[in-house]
């Protein structure tokens, strides 16, 4: 609320955020101390979290293969 007009118009969350937050929220990979700014920087950190959630689902479909 001490931001000027100008400020504030530019800070307004957008579908990027909200997409952003839902993911941190519903996986646990995600980061939750740091706050990325961009829209861009978001995206590529869900495409980490993503990467890593596919590697342990994939590691763990090879253990539970193992022992079948």
């Amino acid at each position: 609320m001490l931001l000027p007009d100008s400020a504030a118009a530019a800070a307004k969350p957008g579908f990027i955020d909200y997409l952003f937050l839902s993911f941190s929220n519903s996986t646990a990979f995600s980061p939750t101390d740091t706050l990325p700014l961009t829209a861009r920087m978001k995206l590529l950190m869900m495409l980490e979290a993503t990467v890593s959630l596919l590697t342990l689902v994939l590691v763990a479909r090879a253990a539970v293969n193992i022992l079948a």
